[in-house]
């Protein structure tokens, strides 16, 4: 504002009062006119900027310029001045959103879309040009994880997502254009990744007591267990169970960990070794199921009797047979093991 730009003032063939001269500006606000009168030198016309020039509001200004003469009655001529602004950098790239929030499956595709930022820039020409280029992401593990198209503004994946890892990621986003000097703008892309049922439960031991005496009673704990699932929500929900059948109880509310109680009494004369299948589900769809192995081995207890082949034995002896003489050979057995299978006789 306060800028001058020089007009050629009107001519009027006439002279004296007749060919004096006044001028009249078309009503606005951005321009006025400033006439200069001297003795000794020609009048000056001025076209005054009165107010800063906003090219994407008013591109073109059409003014009329008039010239009085003083005669009676007074004569007029006209003109037109068709001003076009020529576009300046001052706008800055403006993104429609600031905040762009996503949801991904952990399972996308690498070159899934991820998102499409769009931002505009009222300038012309260079002035009005955009490129995109991501200047952050959080976490720093992001960066090699999504392509921005720096013309398009499309992000698209690079690699693959993992829910367990990282579950959500912020990309900022710079807007720039190509005047001097260049302006720019600025959002940011915020993924949630979701859990995909892509973890099969884990179980192992915690603590076991083996061998298990086989008089044990029931309710007995046998093994101590814990169970994860790296999974969220339903996908991470496991519930467990035993083949062949034994009692196995959450021990937290969580069930992460389990406890494994006999049901009934054993016998190691029966079956010495149980091995057992612990196999843990989780609650997605499709279900995932883990599997452990447990070998528990019957300490043997004293709970067998010696049993003789017959219970009579039957003999005829001479009376003239020799003392020492071996008549009859009694054979007991016993079915447990170790020393309570030792037989004395007497």
């Amino acid at each position: 504002p306060g800028s001058r730009f020089p007009l050629e003032g009107a001519s009027d063939a006439d002279i004296g009062a007749n060919a004096q001269l006044s001028y009249t500006l078309s009503p606005g606000e951005h321009f006025s006119l400033d006439l200069q009168r001297s003795e000794e030198y020609r009048e000056s016309l001025f076209l005054v900027l009165t107010k800063s020039l906003d090219r994407e509001t008013i591109p073109v200004h059409r003014l009329v310029l008039s010239a009085s003469d003083g005669g009676r009655p007074s004569l007029t001529g006209t003109m037109e001045l068709v001003i076009s602004v020529l576009d300046a950098n001052d706008n800055a790239p403006q993104f429609n959103q600031s905040v762009y929030k996503v949801q991904l499956p952990e399972s996308a595709a690498e070159g899934t879309l991820v998102a499409r930022v769009n931002a505009t820039d009222p300038d012309v020409g260079s002035n009005g040009e955009v490129t995109f280029n991501t200047i952050n992401t959080f976490p720093e593990k992001g960066l090699n994880l999504f392509i921005l198209n720096p013309k398009t503004g499309e992000i698209r994946l690079s690699g693959s997502l993992d829910f367990e890892d990282v579950r959500s990621y912020e990309v900022q986003i710079e807007a720039k254009d190509k005047g001097t000097p260049p302006l720019s703008g600025h959002c940011k892309v915020v993924l949630e990744v979701l859990d995909v049922n892509d973890n099969a439960p884990e179980v192992w031991v915690t603590s076991l007591s083996v061998p298990v005496p086989e008089d044990a009673s029931v309710g007995t704990v046998v093994a101590l267990l814990s169970v994860s699932d790296r999974d969220s929500g339903a996908n991470g929900r496991v519930r467990c169970w035993v083949w062949p059948a034994l009692d196995v109880k959450s021990k937290d509310e969580k069930k992460t960990s389990v406890v494994l109680v006999l049901t009934k009494f054993l016998d190691r004369e029966t079956i010495p070794v149980h091995r057992l299948v612990l196999t843990a589900s989780d609650g997605g769809r499709p279900s995932l199921t883990g599997t452990m192995e447990l070998v528990i081995s019957v300490l043997d207890a004293n709970d067998n009797a010696p049993e003789f082949n017959q219970s009579v034995f039957k003999v005829q002896l001479p009376e003239n047979i020799a003392p020492g003489t071996v008549f009859c050979q009694l054979t007991a057995t016993d079915k447990d093991q170790g020393s309570n299978r030792e037989i004395y006789y007497s």
